[in-house]
C-alpha cells in the first residue's frame, strides 16, 4: 500500500464479504540467529521441529489452563466473526478469531483428543506441517491481542491466549519475529525498548528540564537514579524520544513538581513496556519485570508508578505480583524484601492516571482549562487497559479516571460511539507486537474500524483531539490517521493535556 494512499470510509462499519487468501503471504521479518539466542531461544528452525512443538504444545495447554478450556470449549458459533477489526478490515476468512483458533485447535485435536488421532477427517484434526506453520507465523501474528472476541464471546474464549500460546511454540522450534524479539533483547541488554543508553537518556532529560523552564520559567526537574526517592516512575520509553509521548513525560513531571512528592526515572529500568508477553514467554516477561524489581530496591523507593503504556499496565497490573512481588504474589528472598519495603498505604503498582486522579480530586492541582479550549478531545481506550485492569479503588476505574482527569484539564470532552468504547473498544491496530513497518498494510486495514468512530466523532461533534493512554496506540494514530484524512498531529497523551493546562507553582516542596 502506498503510503499517501487515502482510505475513503463509509458510512457505518460493514461486515466485508469473505476474501480468501487476501492476508496470505510470509508474515512478519523473522528474527535472526542472533536475536534469538540473545533471548535463549533456538537460532534457527531445529531439525525435529514438528515433534518440539508438539511437547511445548503439551507444556504450555498444562501450564496455562485457560489455553486447554479455550481449545475444548468453542462451538463455532460464529459470534467473534465481525467483532475483530482486522477482518473488518481486512474480510480475509483466517482473521476471524474462530479460524485463526482454528489454526492451533485443529494441531490441538490432531495430537491431544481421543477421535483426532484415529478420527482426524471427522473432527477438523490436522497435522503441523510446513503449511501450518507457515499459517501460524503469518496469522497468529495478525493478531494484536486486543480481547474484544472474548467480551462478545458467549464462552469467554480468549484469542489472545491462544496467540501468545502459539508464538510461545514457535520461538521454541526457532521461529520468532524480529521486531519484538529484538526489543525484549534490547530491553535485557539496556533497559529500554530503544536501547537508549543511560548517557543519552541523561541528556534528554536535562534538555526537556531546559525546554520547560524556558515555556514556563518554573524549574521543574526530571530527576534520574535518585535514591530514597519517594516514587519510581517507570515509564514507556517512547516518552524520552518523540512527540506526542514525549509530552506527556513532561506533564507527569509537572505533575510531581505539584504535587511536592519526591520522585525518580532510573538508568537501569528505564523500560515500562513488556513485550514478554505479546510472546507468550512468562520468562522472558519475568526478566524484564526483575529489572524494575532491583530498580526499586536498589534506590530504595517507597512506590512504583507506571506510565502511559497499555500493556505495560496490564503485565504490570496483572502479572507483577508473581513475577516481582511488587504487590503480593512472589515469595523469594528480594520479593518478600521487597514487600517490606513499600508503602502498603498505596496500591502497588500503581497507574500514573491514578496518581494524577487523586491529587485532582484532593485539590492538590489547579488547570487554566482554558489552555485546552482549541480542542475537542475524545478518548481512546487502550485495550490492554480496558481489558486487562482496573484503576483505582473503583469498579470499572479503567474507564472513569482516564476521562476524569481530561475533563480536569479541558472543557470540551466527547465520547465516540457507544459501542466503540471501553469494554468493547476497538483496537488501535498496532497493538500485540505488530507495530512495525513490515506489516503496515495489515495495521493501516486494522485501523478502520476505529477510524470510523473517530469520522463520526469528528463529522457530528468537531473532535479534533484523540487522547490515549498507551504508547503503542499513539505511535500507530500518528502512522495510519493520514490514510484516513485525519491530521496524524491530533493524537496526544492525556498528561499532554494535563501539562498544557496545569497551573505551575514556583516551587514546590518536596515531601518525604
Amino acid at each position: 500500500m502506498s503510503s499517501n494512499k487515502q482510505i475513503k470510509l463509509s458510512t457505518y462499519v460493514e461486515t466485508p464479504p469473505i476474501d480468501r487468501g487476501s492476508m496470505a503471504g510470509d508474515g512478519p521479518f523473522k528474527a535472526t540467529a542472533e536475536i534469538q539466542k540473545n533471548l535463549g531461544f533456538p537460532a534457527e528452525k531445529v531439525d525435529n521441529w514438528q515433534q518440539v512443538a508438539i511437547d511445548k504444545m503439551a507444556e504450555t495447554k498444562s501450564k496455562y489452563r485457560s489455553v486447554q478450556v479455550f481449545l475444548d470449549a468453542c462451538v463455532k458459533c460464529g459470534a467473534c466473526t465481525d467483532k475483530c477489526h482486522y477482518y473488518l478490515g481486512t474480510a480475509d476468512p483466517k482473521n476471524m478469531p474462530v479460524a485463526r483458533q482454528d489454526l492451533f485447535r485443529s494441531v490441538y485435536r490432531r495430537h491431544f483428543t481421543f477421535a483426532g488421532k484415529y478420527f482426524p477427517k471427522l473432527v477438523g484434526a490436522k497435522d503441523l506441517d510446513e503449511d501450518m506453520l507457515d499459517d501460524w507465523y503469518n496469522y497468529f501474528h495478525q493478531c494484536s491481542q486486543c480481547r474484544r472476541c472474548a467480551v462478545y464471546c458467549p464462552s469467554g474464549i480468549d484469542t489472545a491466549e491462544i496467540s501468545m500460546a502459539a508464538r510461545e511454540v514457535m520461538n521454541a522450534i526457532g521461529v520468532g519475529q524480529k521486531y519484538s524479539n529484538q526489543i525484549l533483547g534490547k530491553v535485557n541488554k539496556i533497559g529500554n525498548n530503544l536501547g537508549m543508553p543511560e548517557p543519552a537518556l541523561r541528556d534528554t532529560l536535562m534538555d526537556l528540564e531546559e525546554e520547560i523552564k524556558d515555556d514556563t520559567g518554573v524549574d521543574v526537574k526530571l530527576p534520574i537514579d535518585i535514591k530514597n526517592s519517594e516514587v519510581l516512575m517507570v515509564s514507556p520509553s517512547a516518552d524520552f524520544f518523540a512527540e506526542p509521548h514525549i509530552d506527556g513525560l513532561i506533564g507527569y513531571a509537572k505533575v510531581f513538581h505539584e504535587s511536592g512528592v519526591s520522585w525518580t526515572l532510573s538508568s537501569y529500568a528505564s523500560e515500562a513496556a513488556n513485550f514478554g508477553m505479546f510472546i507468550g514467554s512468562y520468562d522472558v516477561m519475568r526478566e524484564g519485570a526483575l529489572r524494575i524489581r532491583r530498580a526499586a530496591l536498589d534506590l530504595n523507593v517507597k512506590r512504583v508508578i507506571v506510565g502511559e503504556c497499555g500493556h505495560a499496565w496490564r503485565v504490570a497490573y496483572s502479572f507483577w505480583n508473581t513475577l516481582s512481588g511488587i504487590g503480593g504474589g512472589a515469595e523469594d528472598e528480594y520479593a518478600l524484601k521487597l514487600q517490606k519495603q513499600l508503602d502498603s498505604n498505596y496500591p502497588q503498582p500503581q497507574h500514573m492516571i491514578e496518581f494524577t486522579y487523586d491529587l485532582i480530586k484532593s485539590h492538590q492541582l489547579s488547570f487554566d482549562k482554558s489552555k485546552n479550549d482549541h480542542r475537542v478531545v475524545t478518548f481512546h481506550d487502550s485495550c490492554n487497559v480496558a481489558r486487562g485492569s482496573n484503576m483505582g479503588d473503583i469498579s470499572n476505574g479503567q474507564f472513569i479516571l482516564p476521562r476524569e482527569v481530561i475533563k480536569a484539564a479541558c472543557n470540551n470532552f466527547i465520547d465516540m460511539p457507544k459501542n466503540t468504547i471501553k469494554s468493547s473498544t476497538f483496537c488501535c491496530g498496532g497493538g500485540g507486537g505488530l507495530l512495525t513497518d513490515d506489516l503496515i498494510d495489515l495495521r493501516v486495514k486494522g485501523a478502520k474500524p476505529r477510524m470510523h468512530a473517530l469520522k463520526k466523532s469528528e463529522q457530528e461533534s468537531g473532535v479534533n483531539t484523540l487522547a490515549a493512554i498507551c504508547a503503542i496506540c499513539k505511535s500507530q494514530f500518528s502512522k495510519v490517521l493520514p490514510h484516513y484524512d485525519f491530521d496524524p498531529y491530533m493524537v496526544v497523551s492525556v498528561h499532554q493535556l494535563v501539562s498544557d493546562a496545569i497551573i505551575l507553582s514556583e516551587n514546590s516542596e518536596q515531601k518525604d
